[in-house]
């Protein structure tokens, strides 16, 4: 998992200039980022039992973290989900609302540096937004993402934790579940190699063990995912996809999406900040209103 060190926000630059705050509000968890002198600073998340809660107390902490007081941020830029039950101002700083899918490409393409590229949003479920210069649309999405990896460890494992499934997955083996193109052919098919999956879940057992059931589901989100993204820049002559939020952060991208970058001949590009990016894009649309 990435880590981040908060960055030192100075009382003399506040001063000058005002911060404007992004928050991306989920319906449990909340994600927060300041913007000052156009950069991103001390990204934070907070998880509480309702998005209300969750985006008040996110706030909160980060002003009492960076040591910032209340009429010093400029504005608030509100995304996400959970923001349609935020009525009014936040605290009474002047708040406005960001488009999420506008909200994904700017932070996407600020963390990336590109711009010509399809952004992956992997949240709850997984959306695809084009983004080329200053034209961006969203282009479709697929109900599979986060909440697919949690409800199937649920039914599968006895457990929603994502930390734990990936530990466990981390133990397993892939090819004791899923059934590959080696299993099935004695030599390479055009275009795919040996160990590109044919079919997966095809090899499960009734008594397959958990680590390599929890390796069989993230592998199957994450592999879906990637190739709805390949087919989504079909026609499209774009070849770089900026993964996005949570599901960024697992481990297991580091090897299951170079792979299909060869079986694709398409890059996919993890931000440093990916966690945070439609929280970043939602601060940067500010300048956009």
């Amino acid at each position: 998992m990435y880590t981040f060190a908060p960055a030192i926000i100075t009382q003399s630059i506040l001063t000058t200039m005002g911060m404007i705050i992004g928050i991306d509000v989920g319906i449990s968890t909340t994600k927060i980022v300041g913007l000052l002198a156009g950069k991103p600073s001390a990204p934070i998340r907070i998880t509480a039992a309702d998005p209300i809660t969750s985006l008040y107390g996110a706030f909160g902490k980060y002003l009492h973290d960076n040591n910032i007081e209340l009429q010093q941020v400029e504005h608030v830029m509100l995304t996400g989900v959970g923001a349609a039950y935020v009525k009014n101002d936040v605290y009474g700083v002047s708040t406005s609302r960001c488009d999420e899918f506008v909200a994904d490409a700017l932070g996407a393409r600020y963390e990336s540096h590109l711009d010509h590229a399809i952004v992956v949003s992997m949240g709850t479920g997984t959306s695809f937004v084009m983004c080329n210069g200053d034209n961006i649309r969203h282009i479709g999405g697929i109900g599979i993402g986060g909440g697919t990896l949690q409800g199937l460890s649920r039914i599968m494992l006895n457990t929603s934790d994502i930390k734990q499934v990936s530990a466990l997955a981390m133990q397993g083996d892939i090819s004791h579940v899923n059934l590959l193109i080696g299993d099935i052919s004695a030599q390479p098919l055009p275009g795919l190699p040996m160990e590109a999956t044919a079919s997966i879940f095809a090899r499960a057992q009734n008594d397959a063990p958990k680590e390599d059931i929890a390796c069989g589901i993230i592998s199957m989100v994450l592999q879906s995912i990637g190739s709805a993204a390949v087919l989504a820049a079909q026609g499209t002559g774009c070849r770089d996809m900026v993964l996005i939020g949570n599901l960024s952060l697992l481990p297991q991208c580091k090897d299951i999406f170079p792979a299909l970058e060869k079986l694709y001949n398409v890059r996919f590009h993890i931000p440093k900040y990916s966690e945070y990016c439609t929280a970043i894009g939602a601060a940067l649309a500010y300048k956009r209103s």
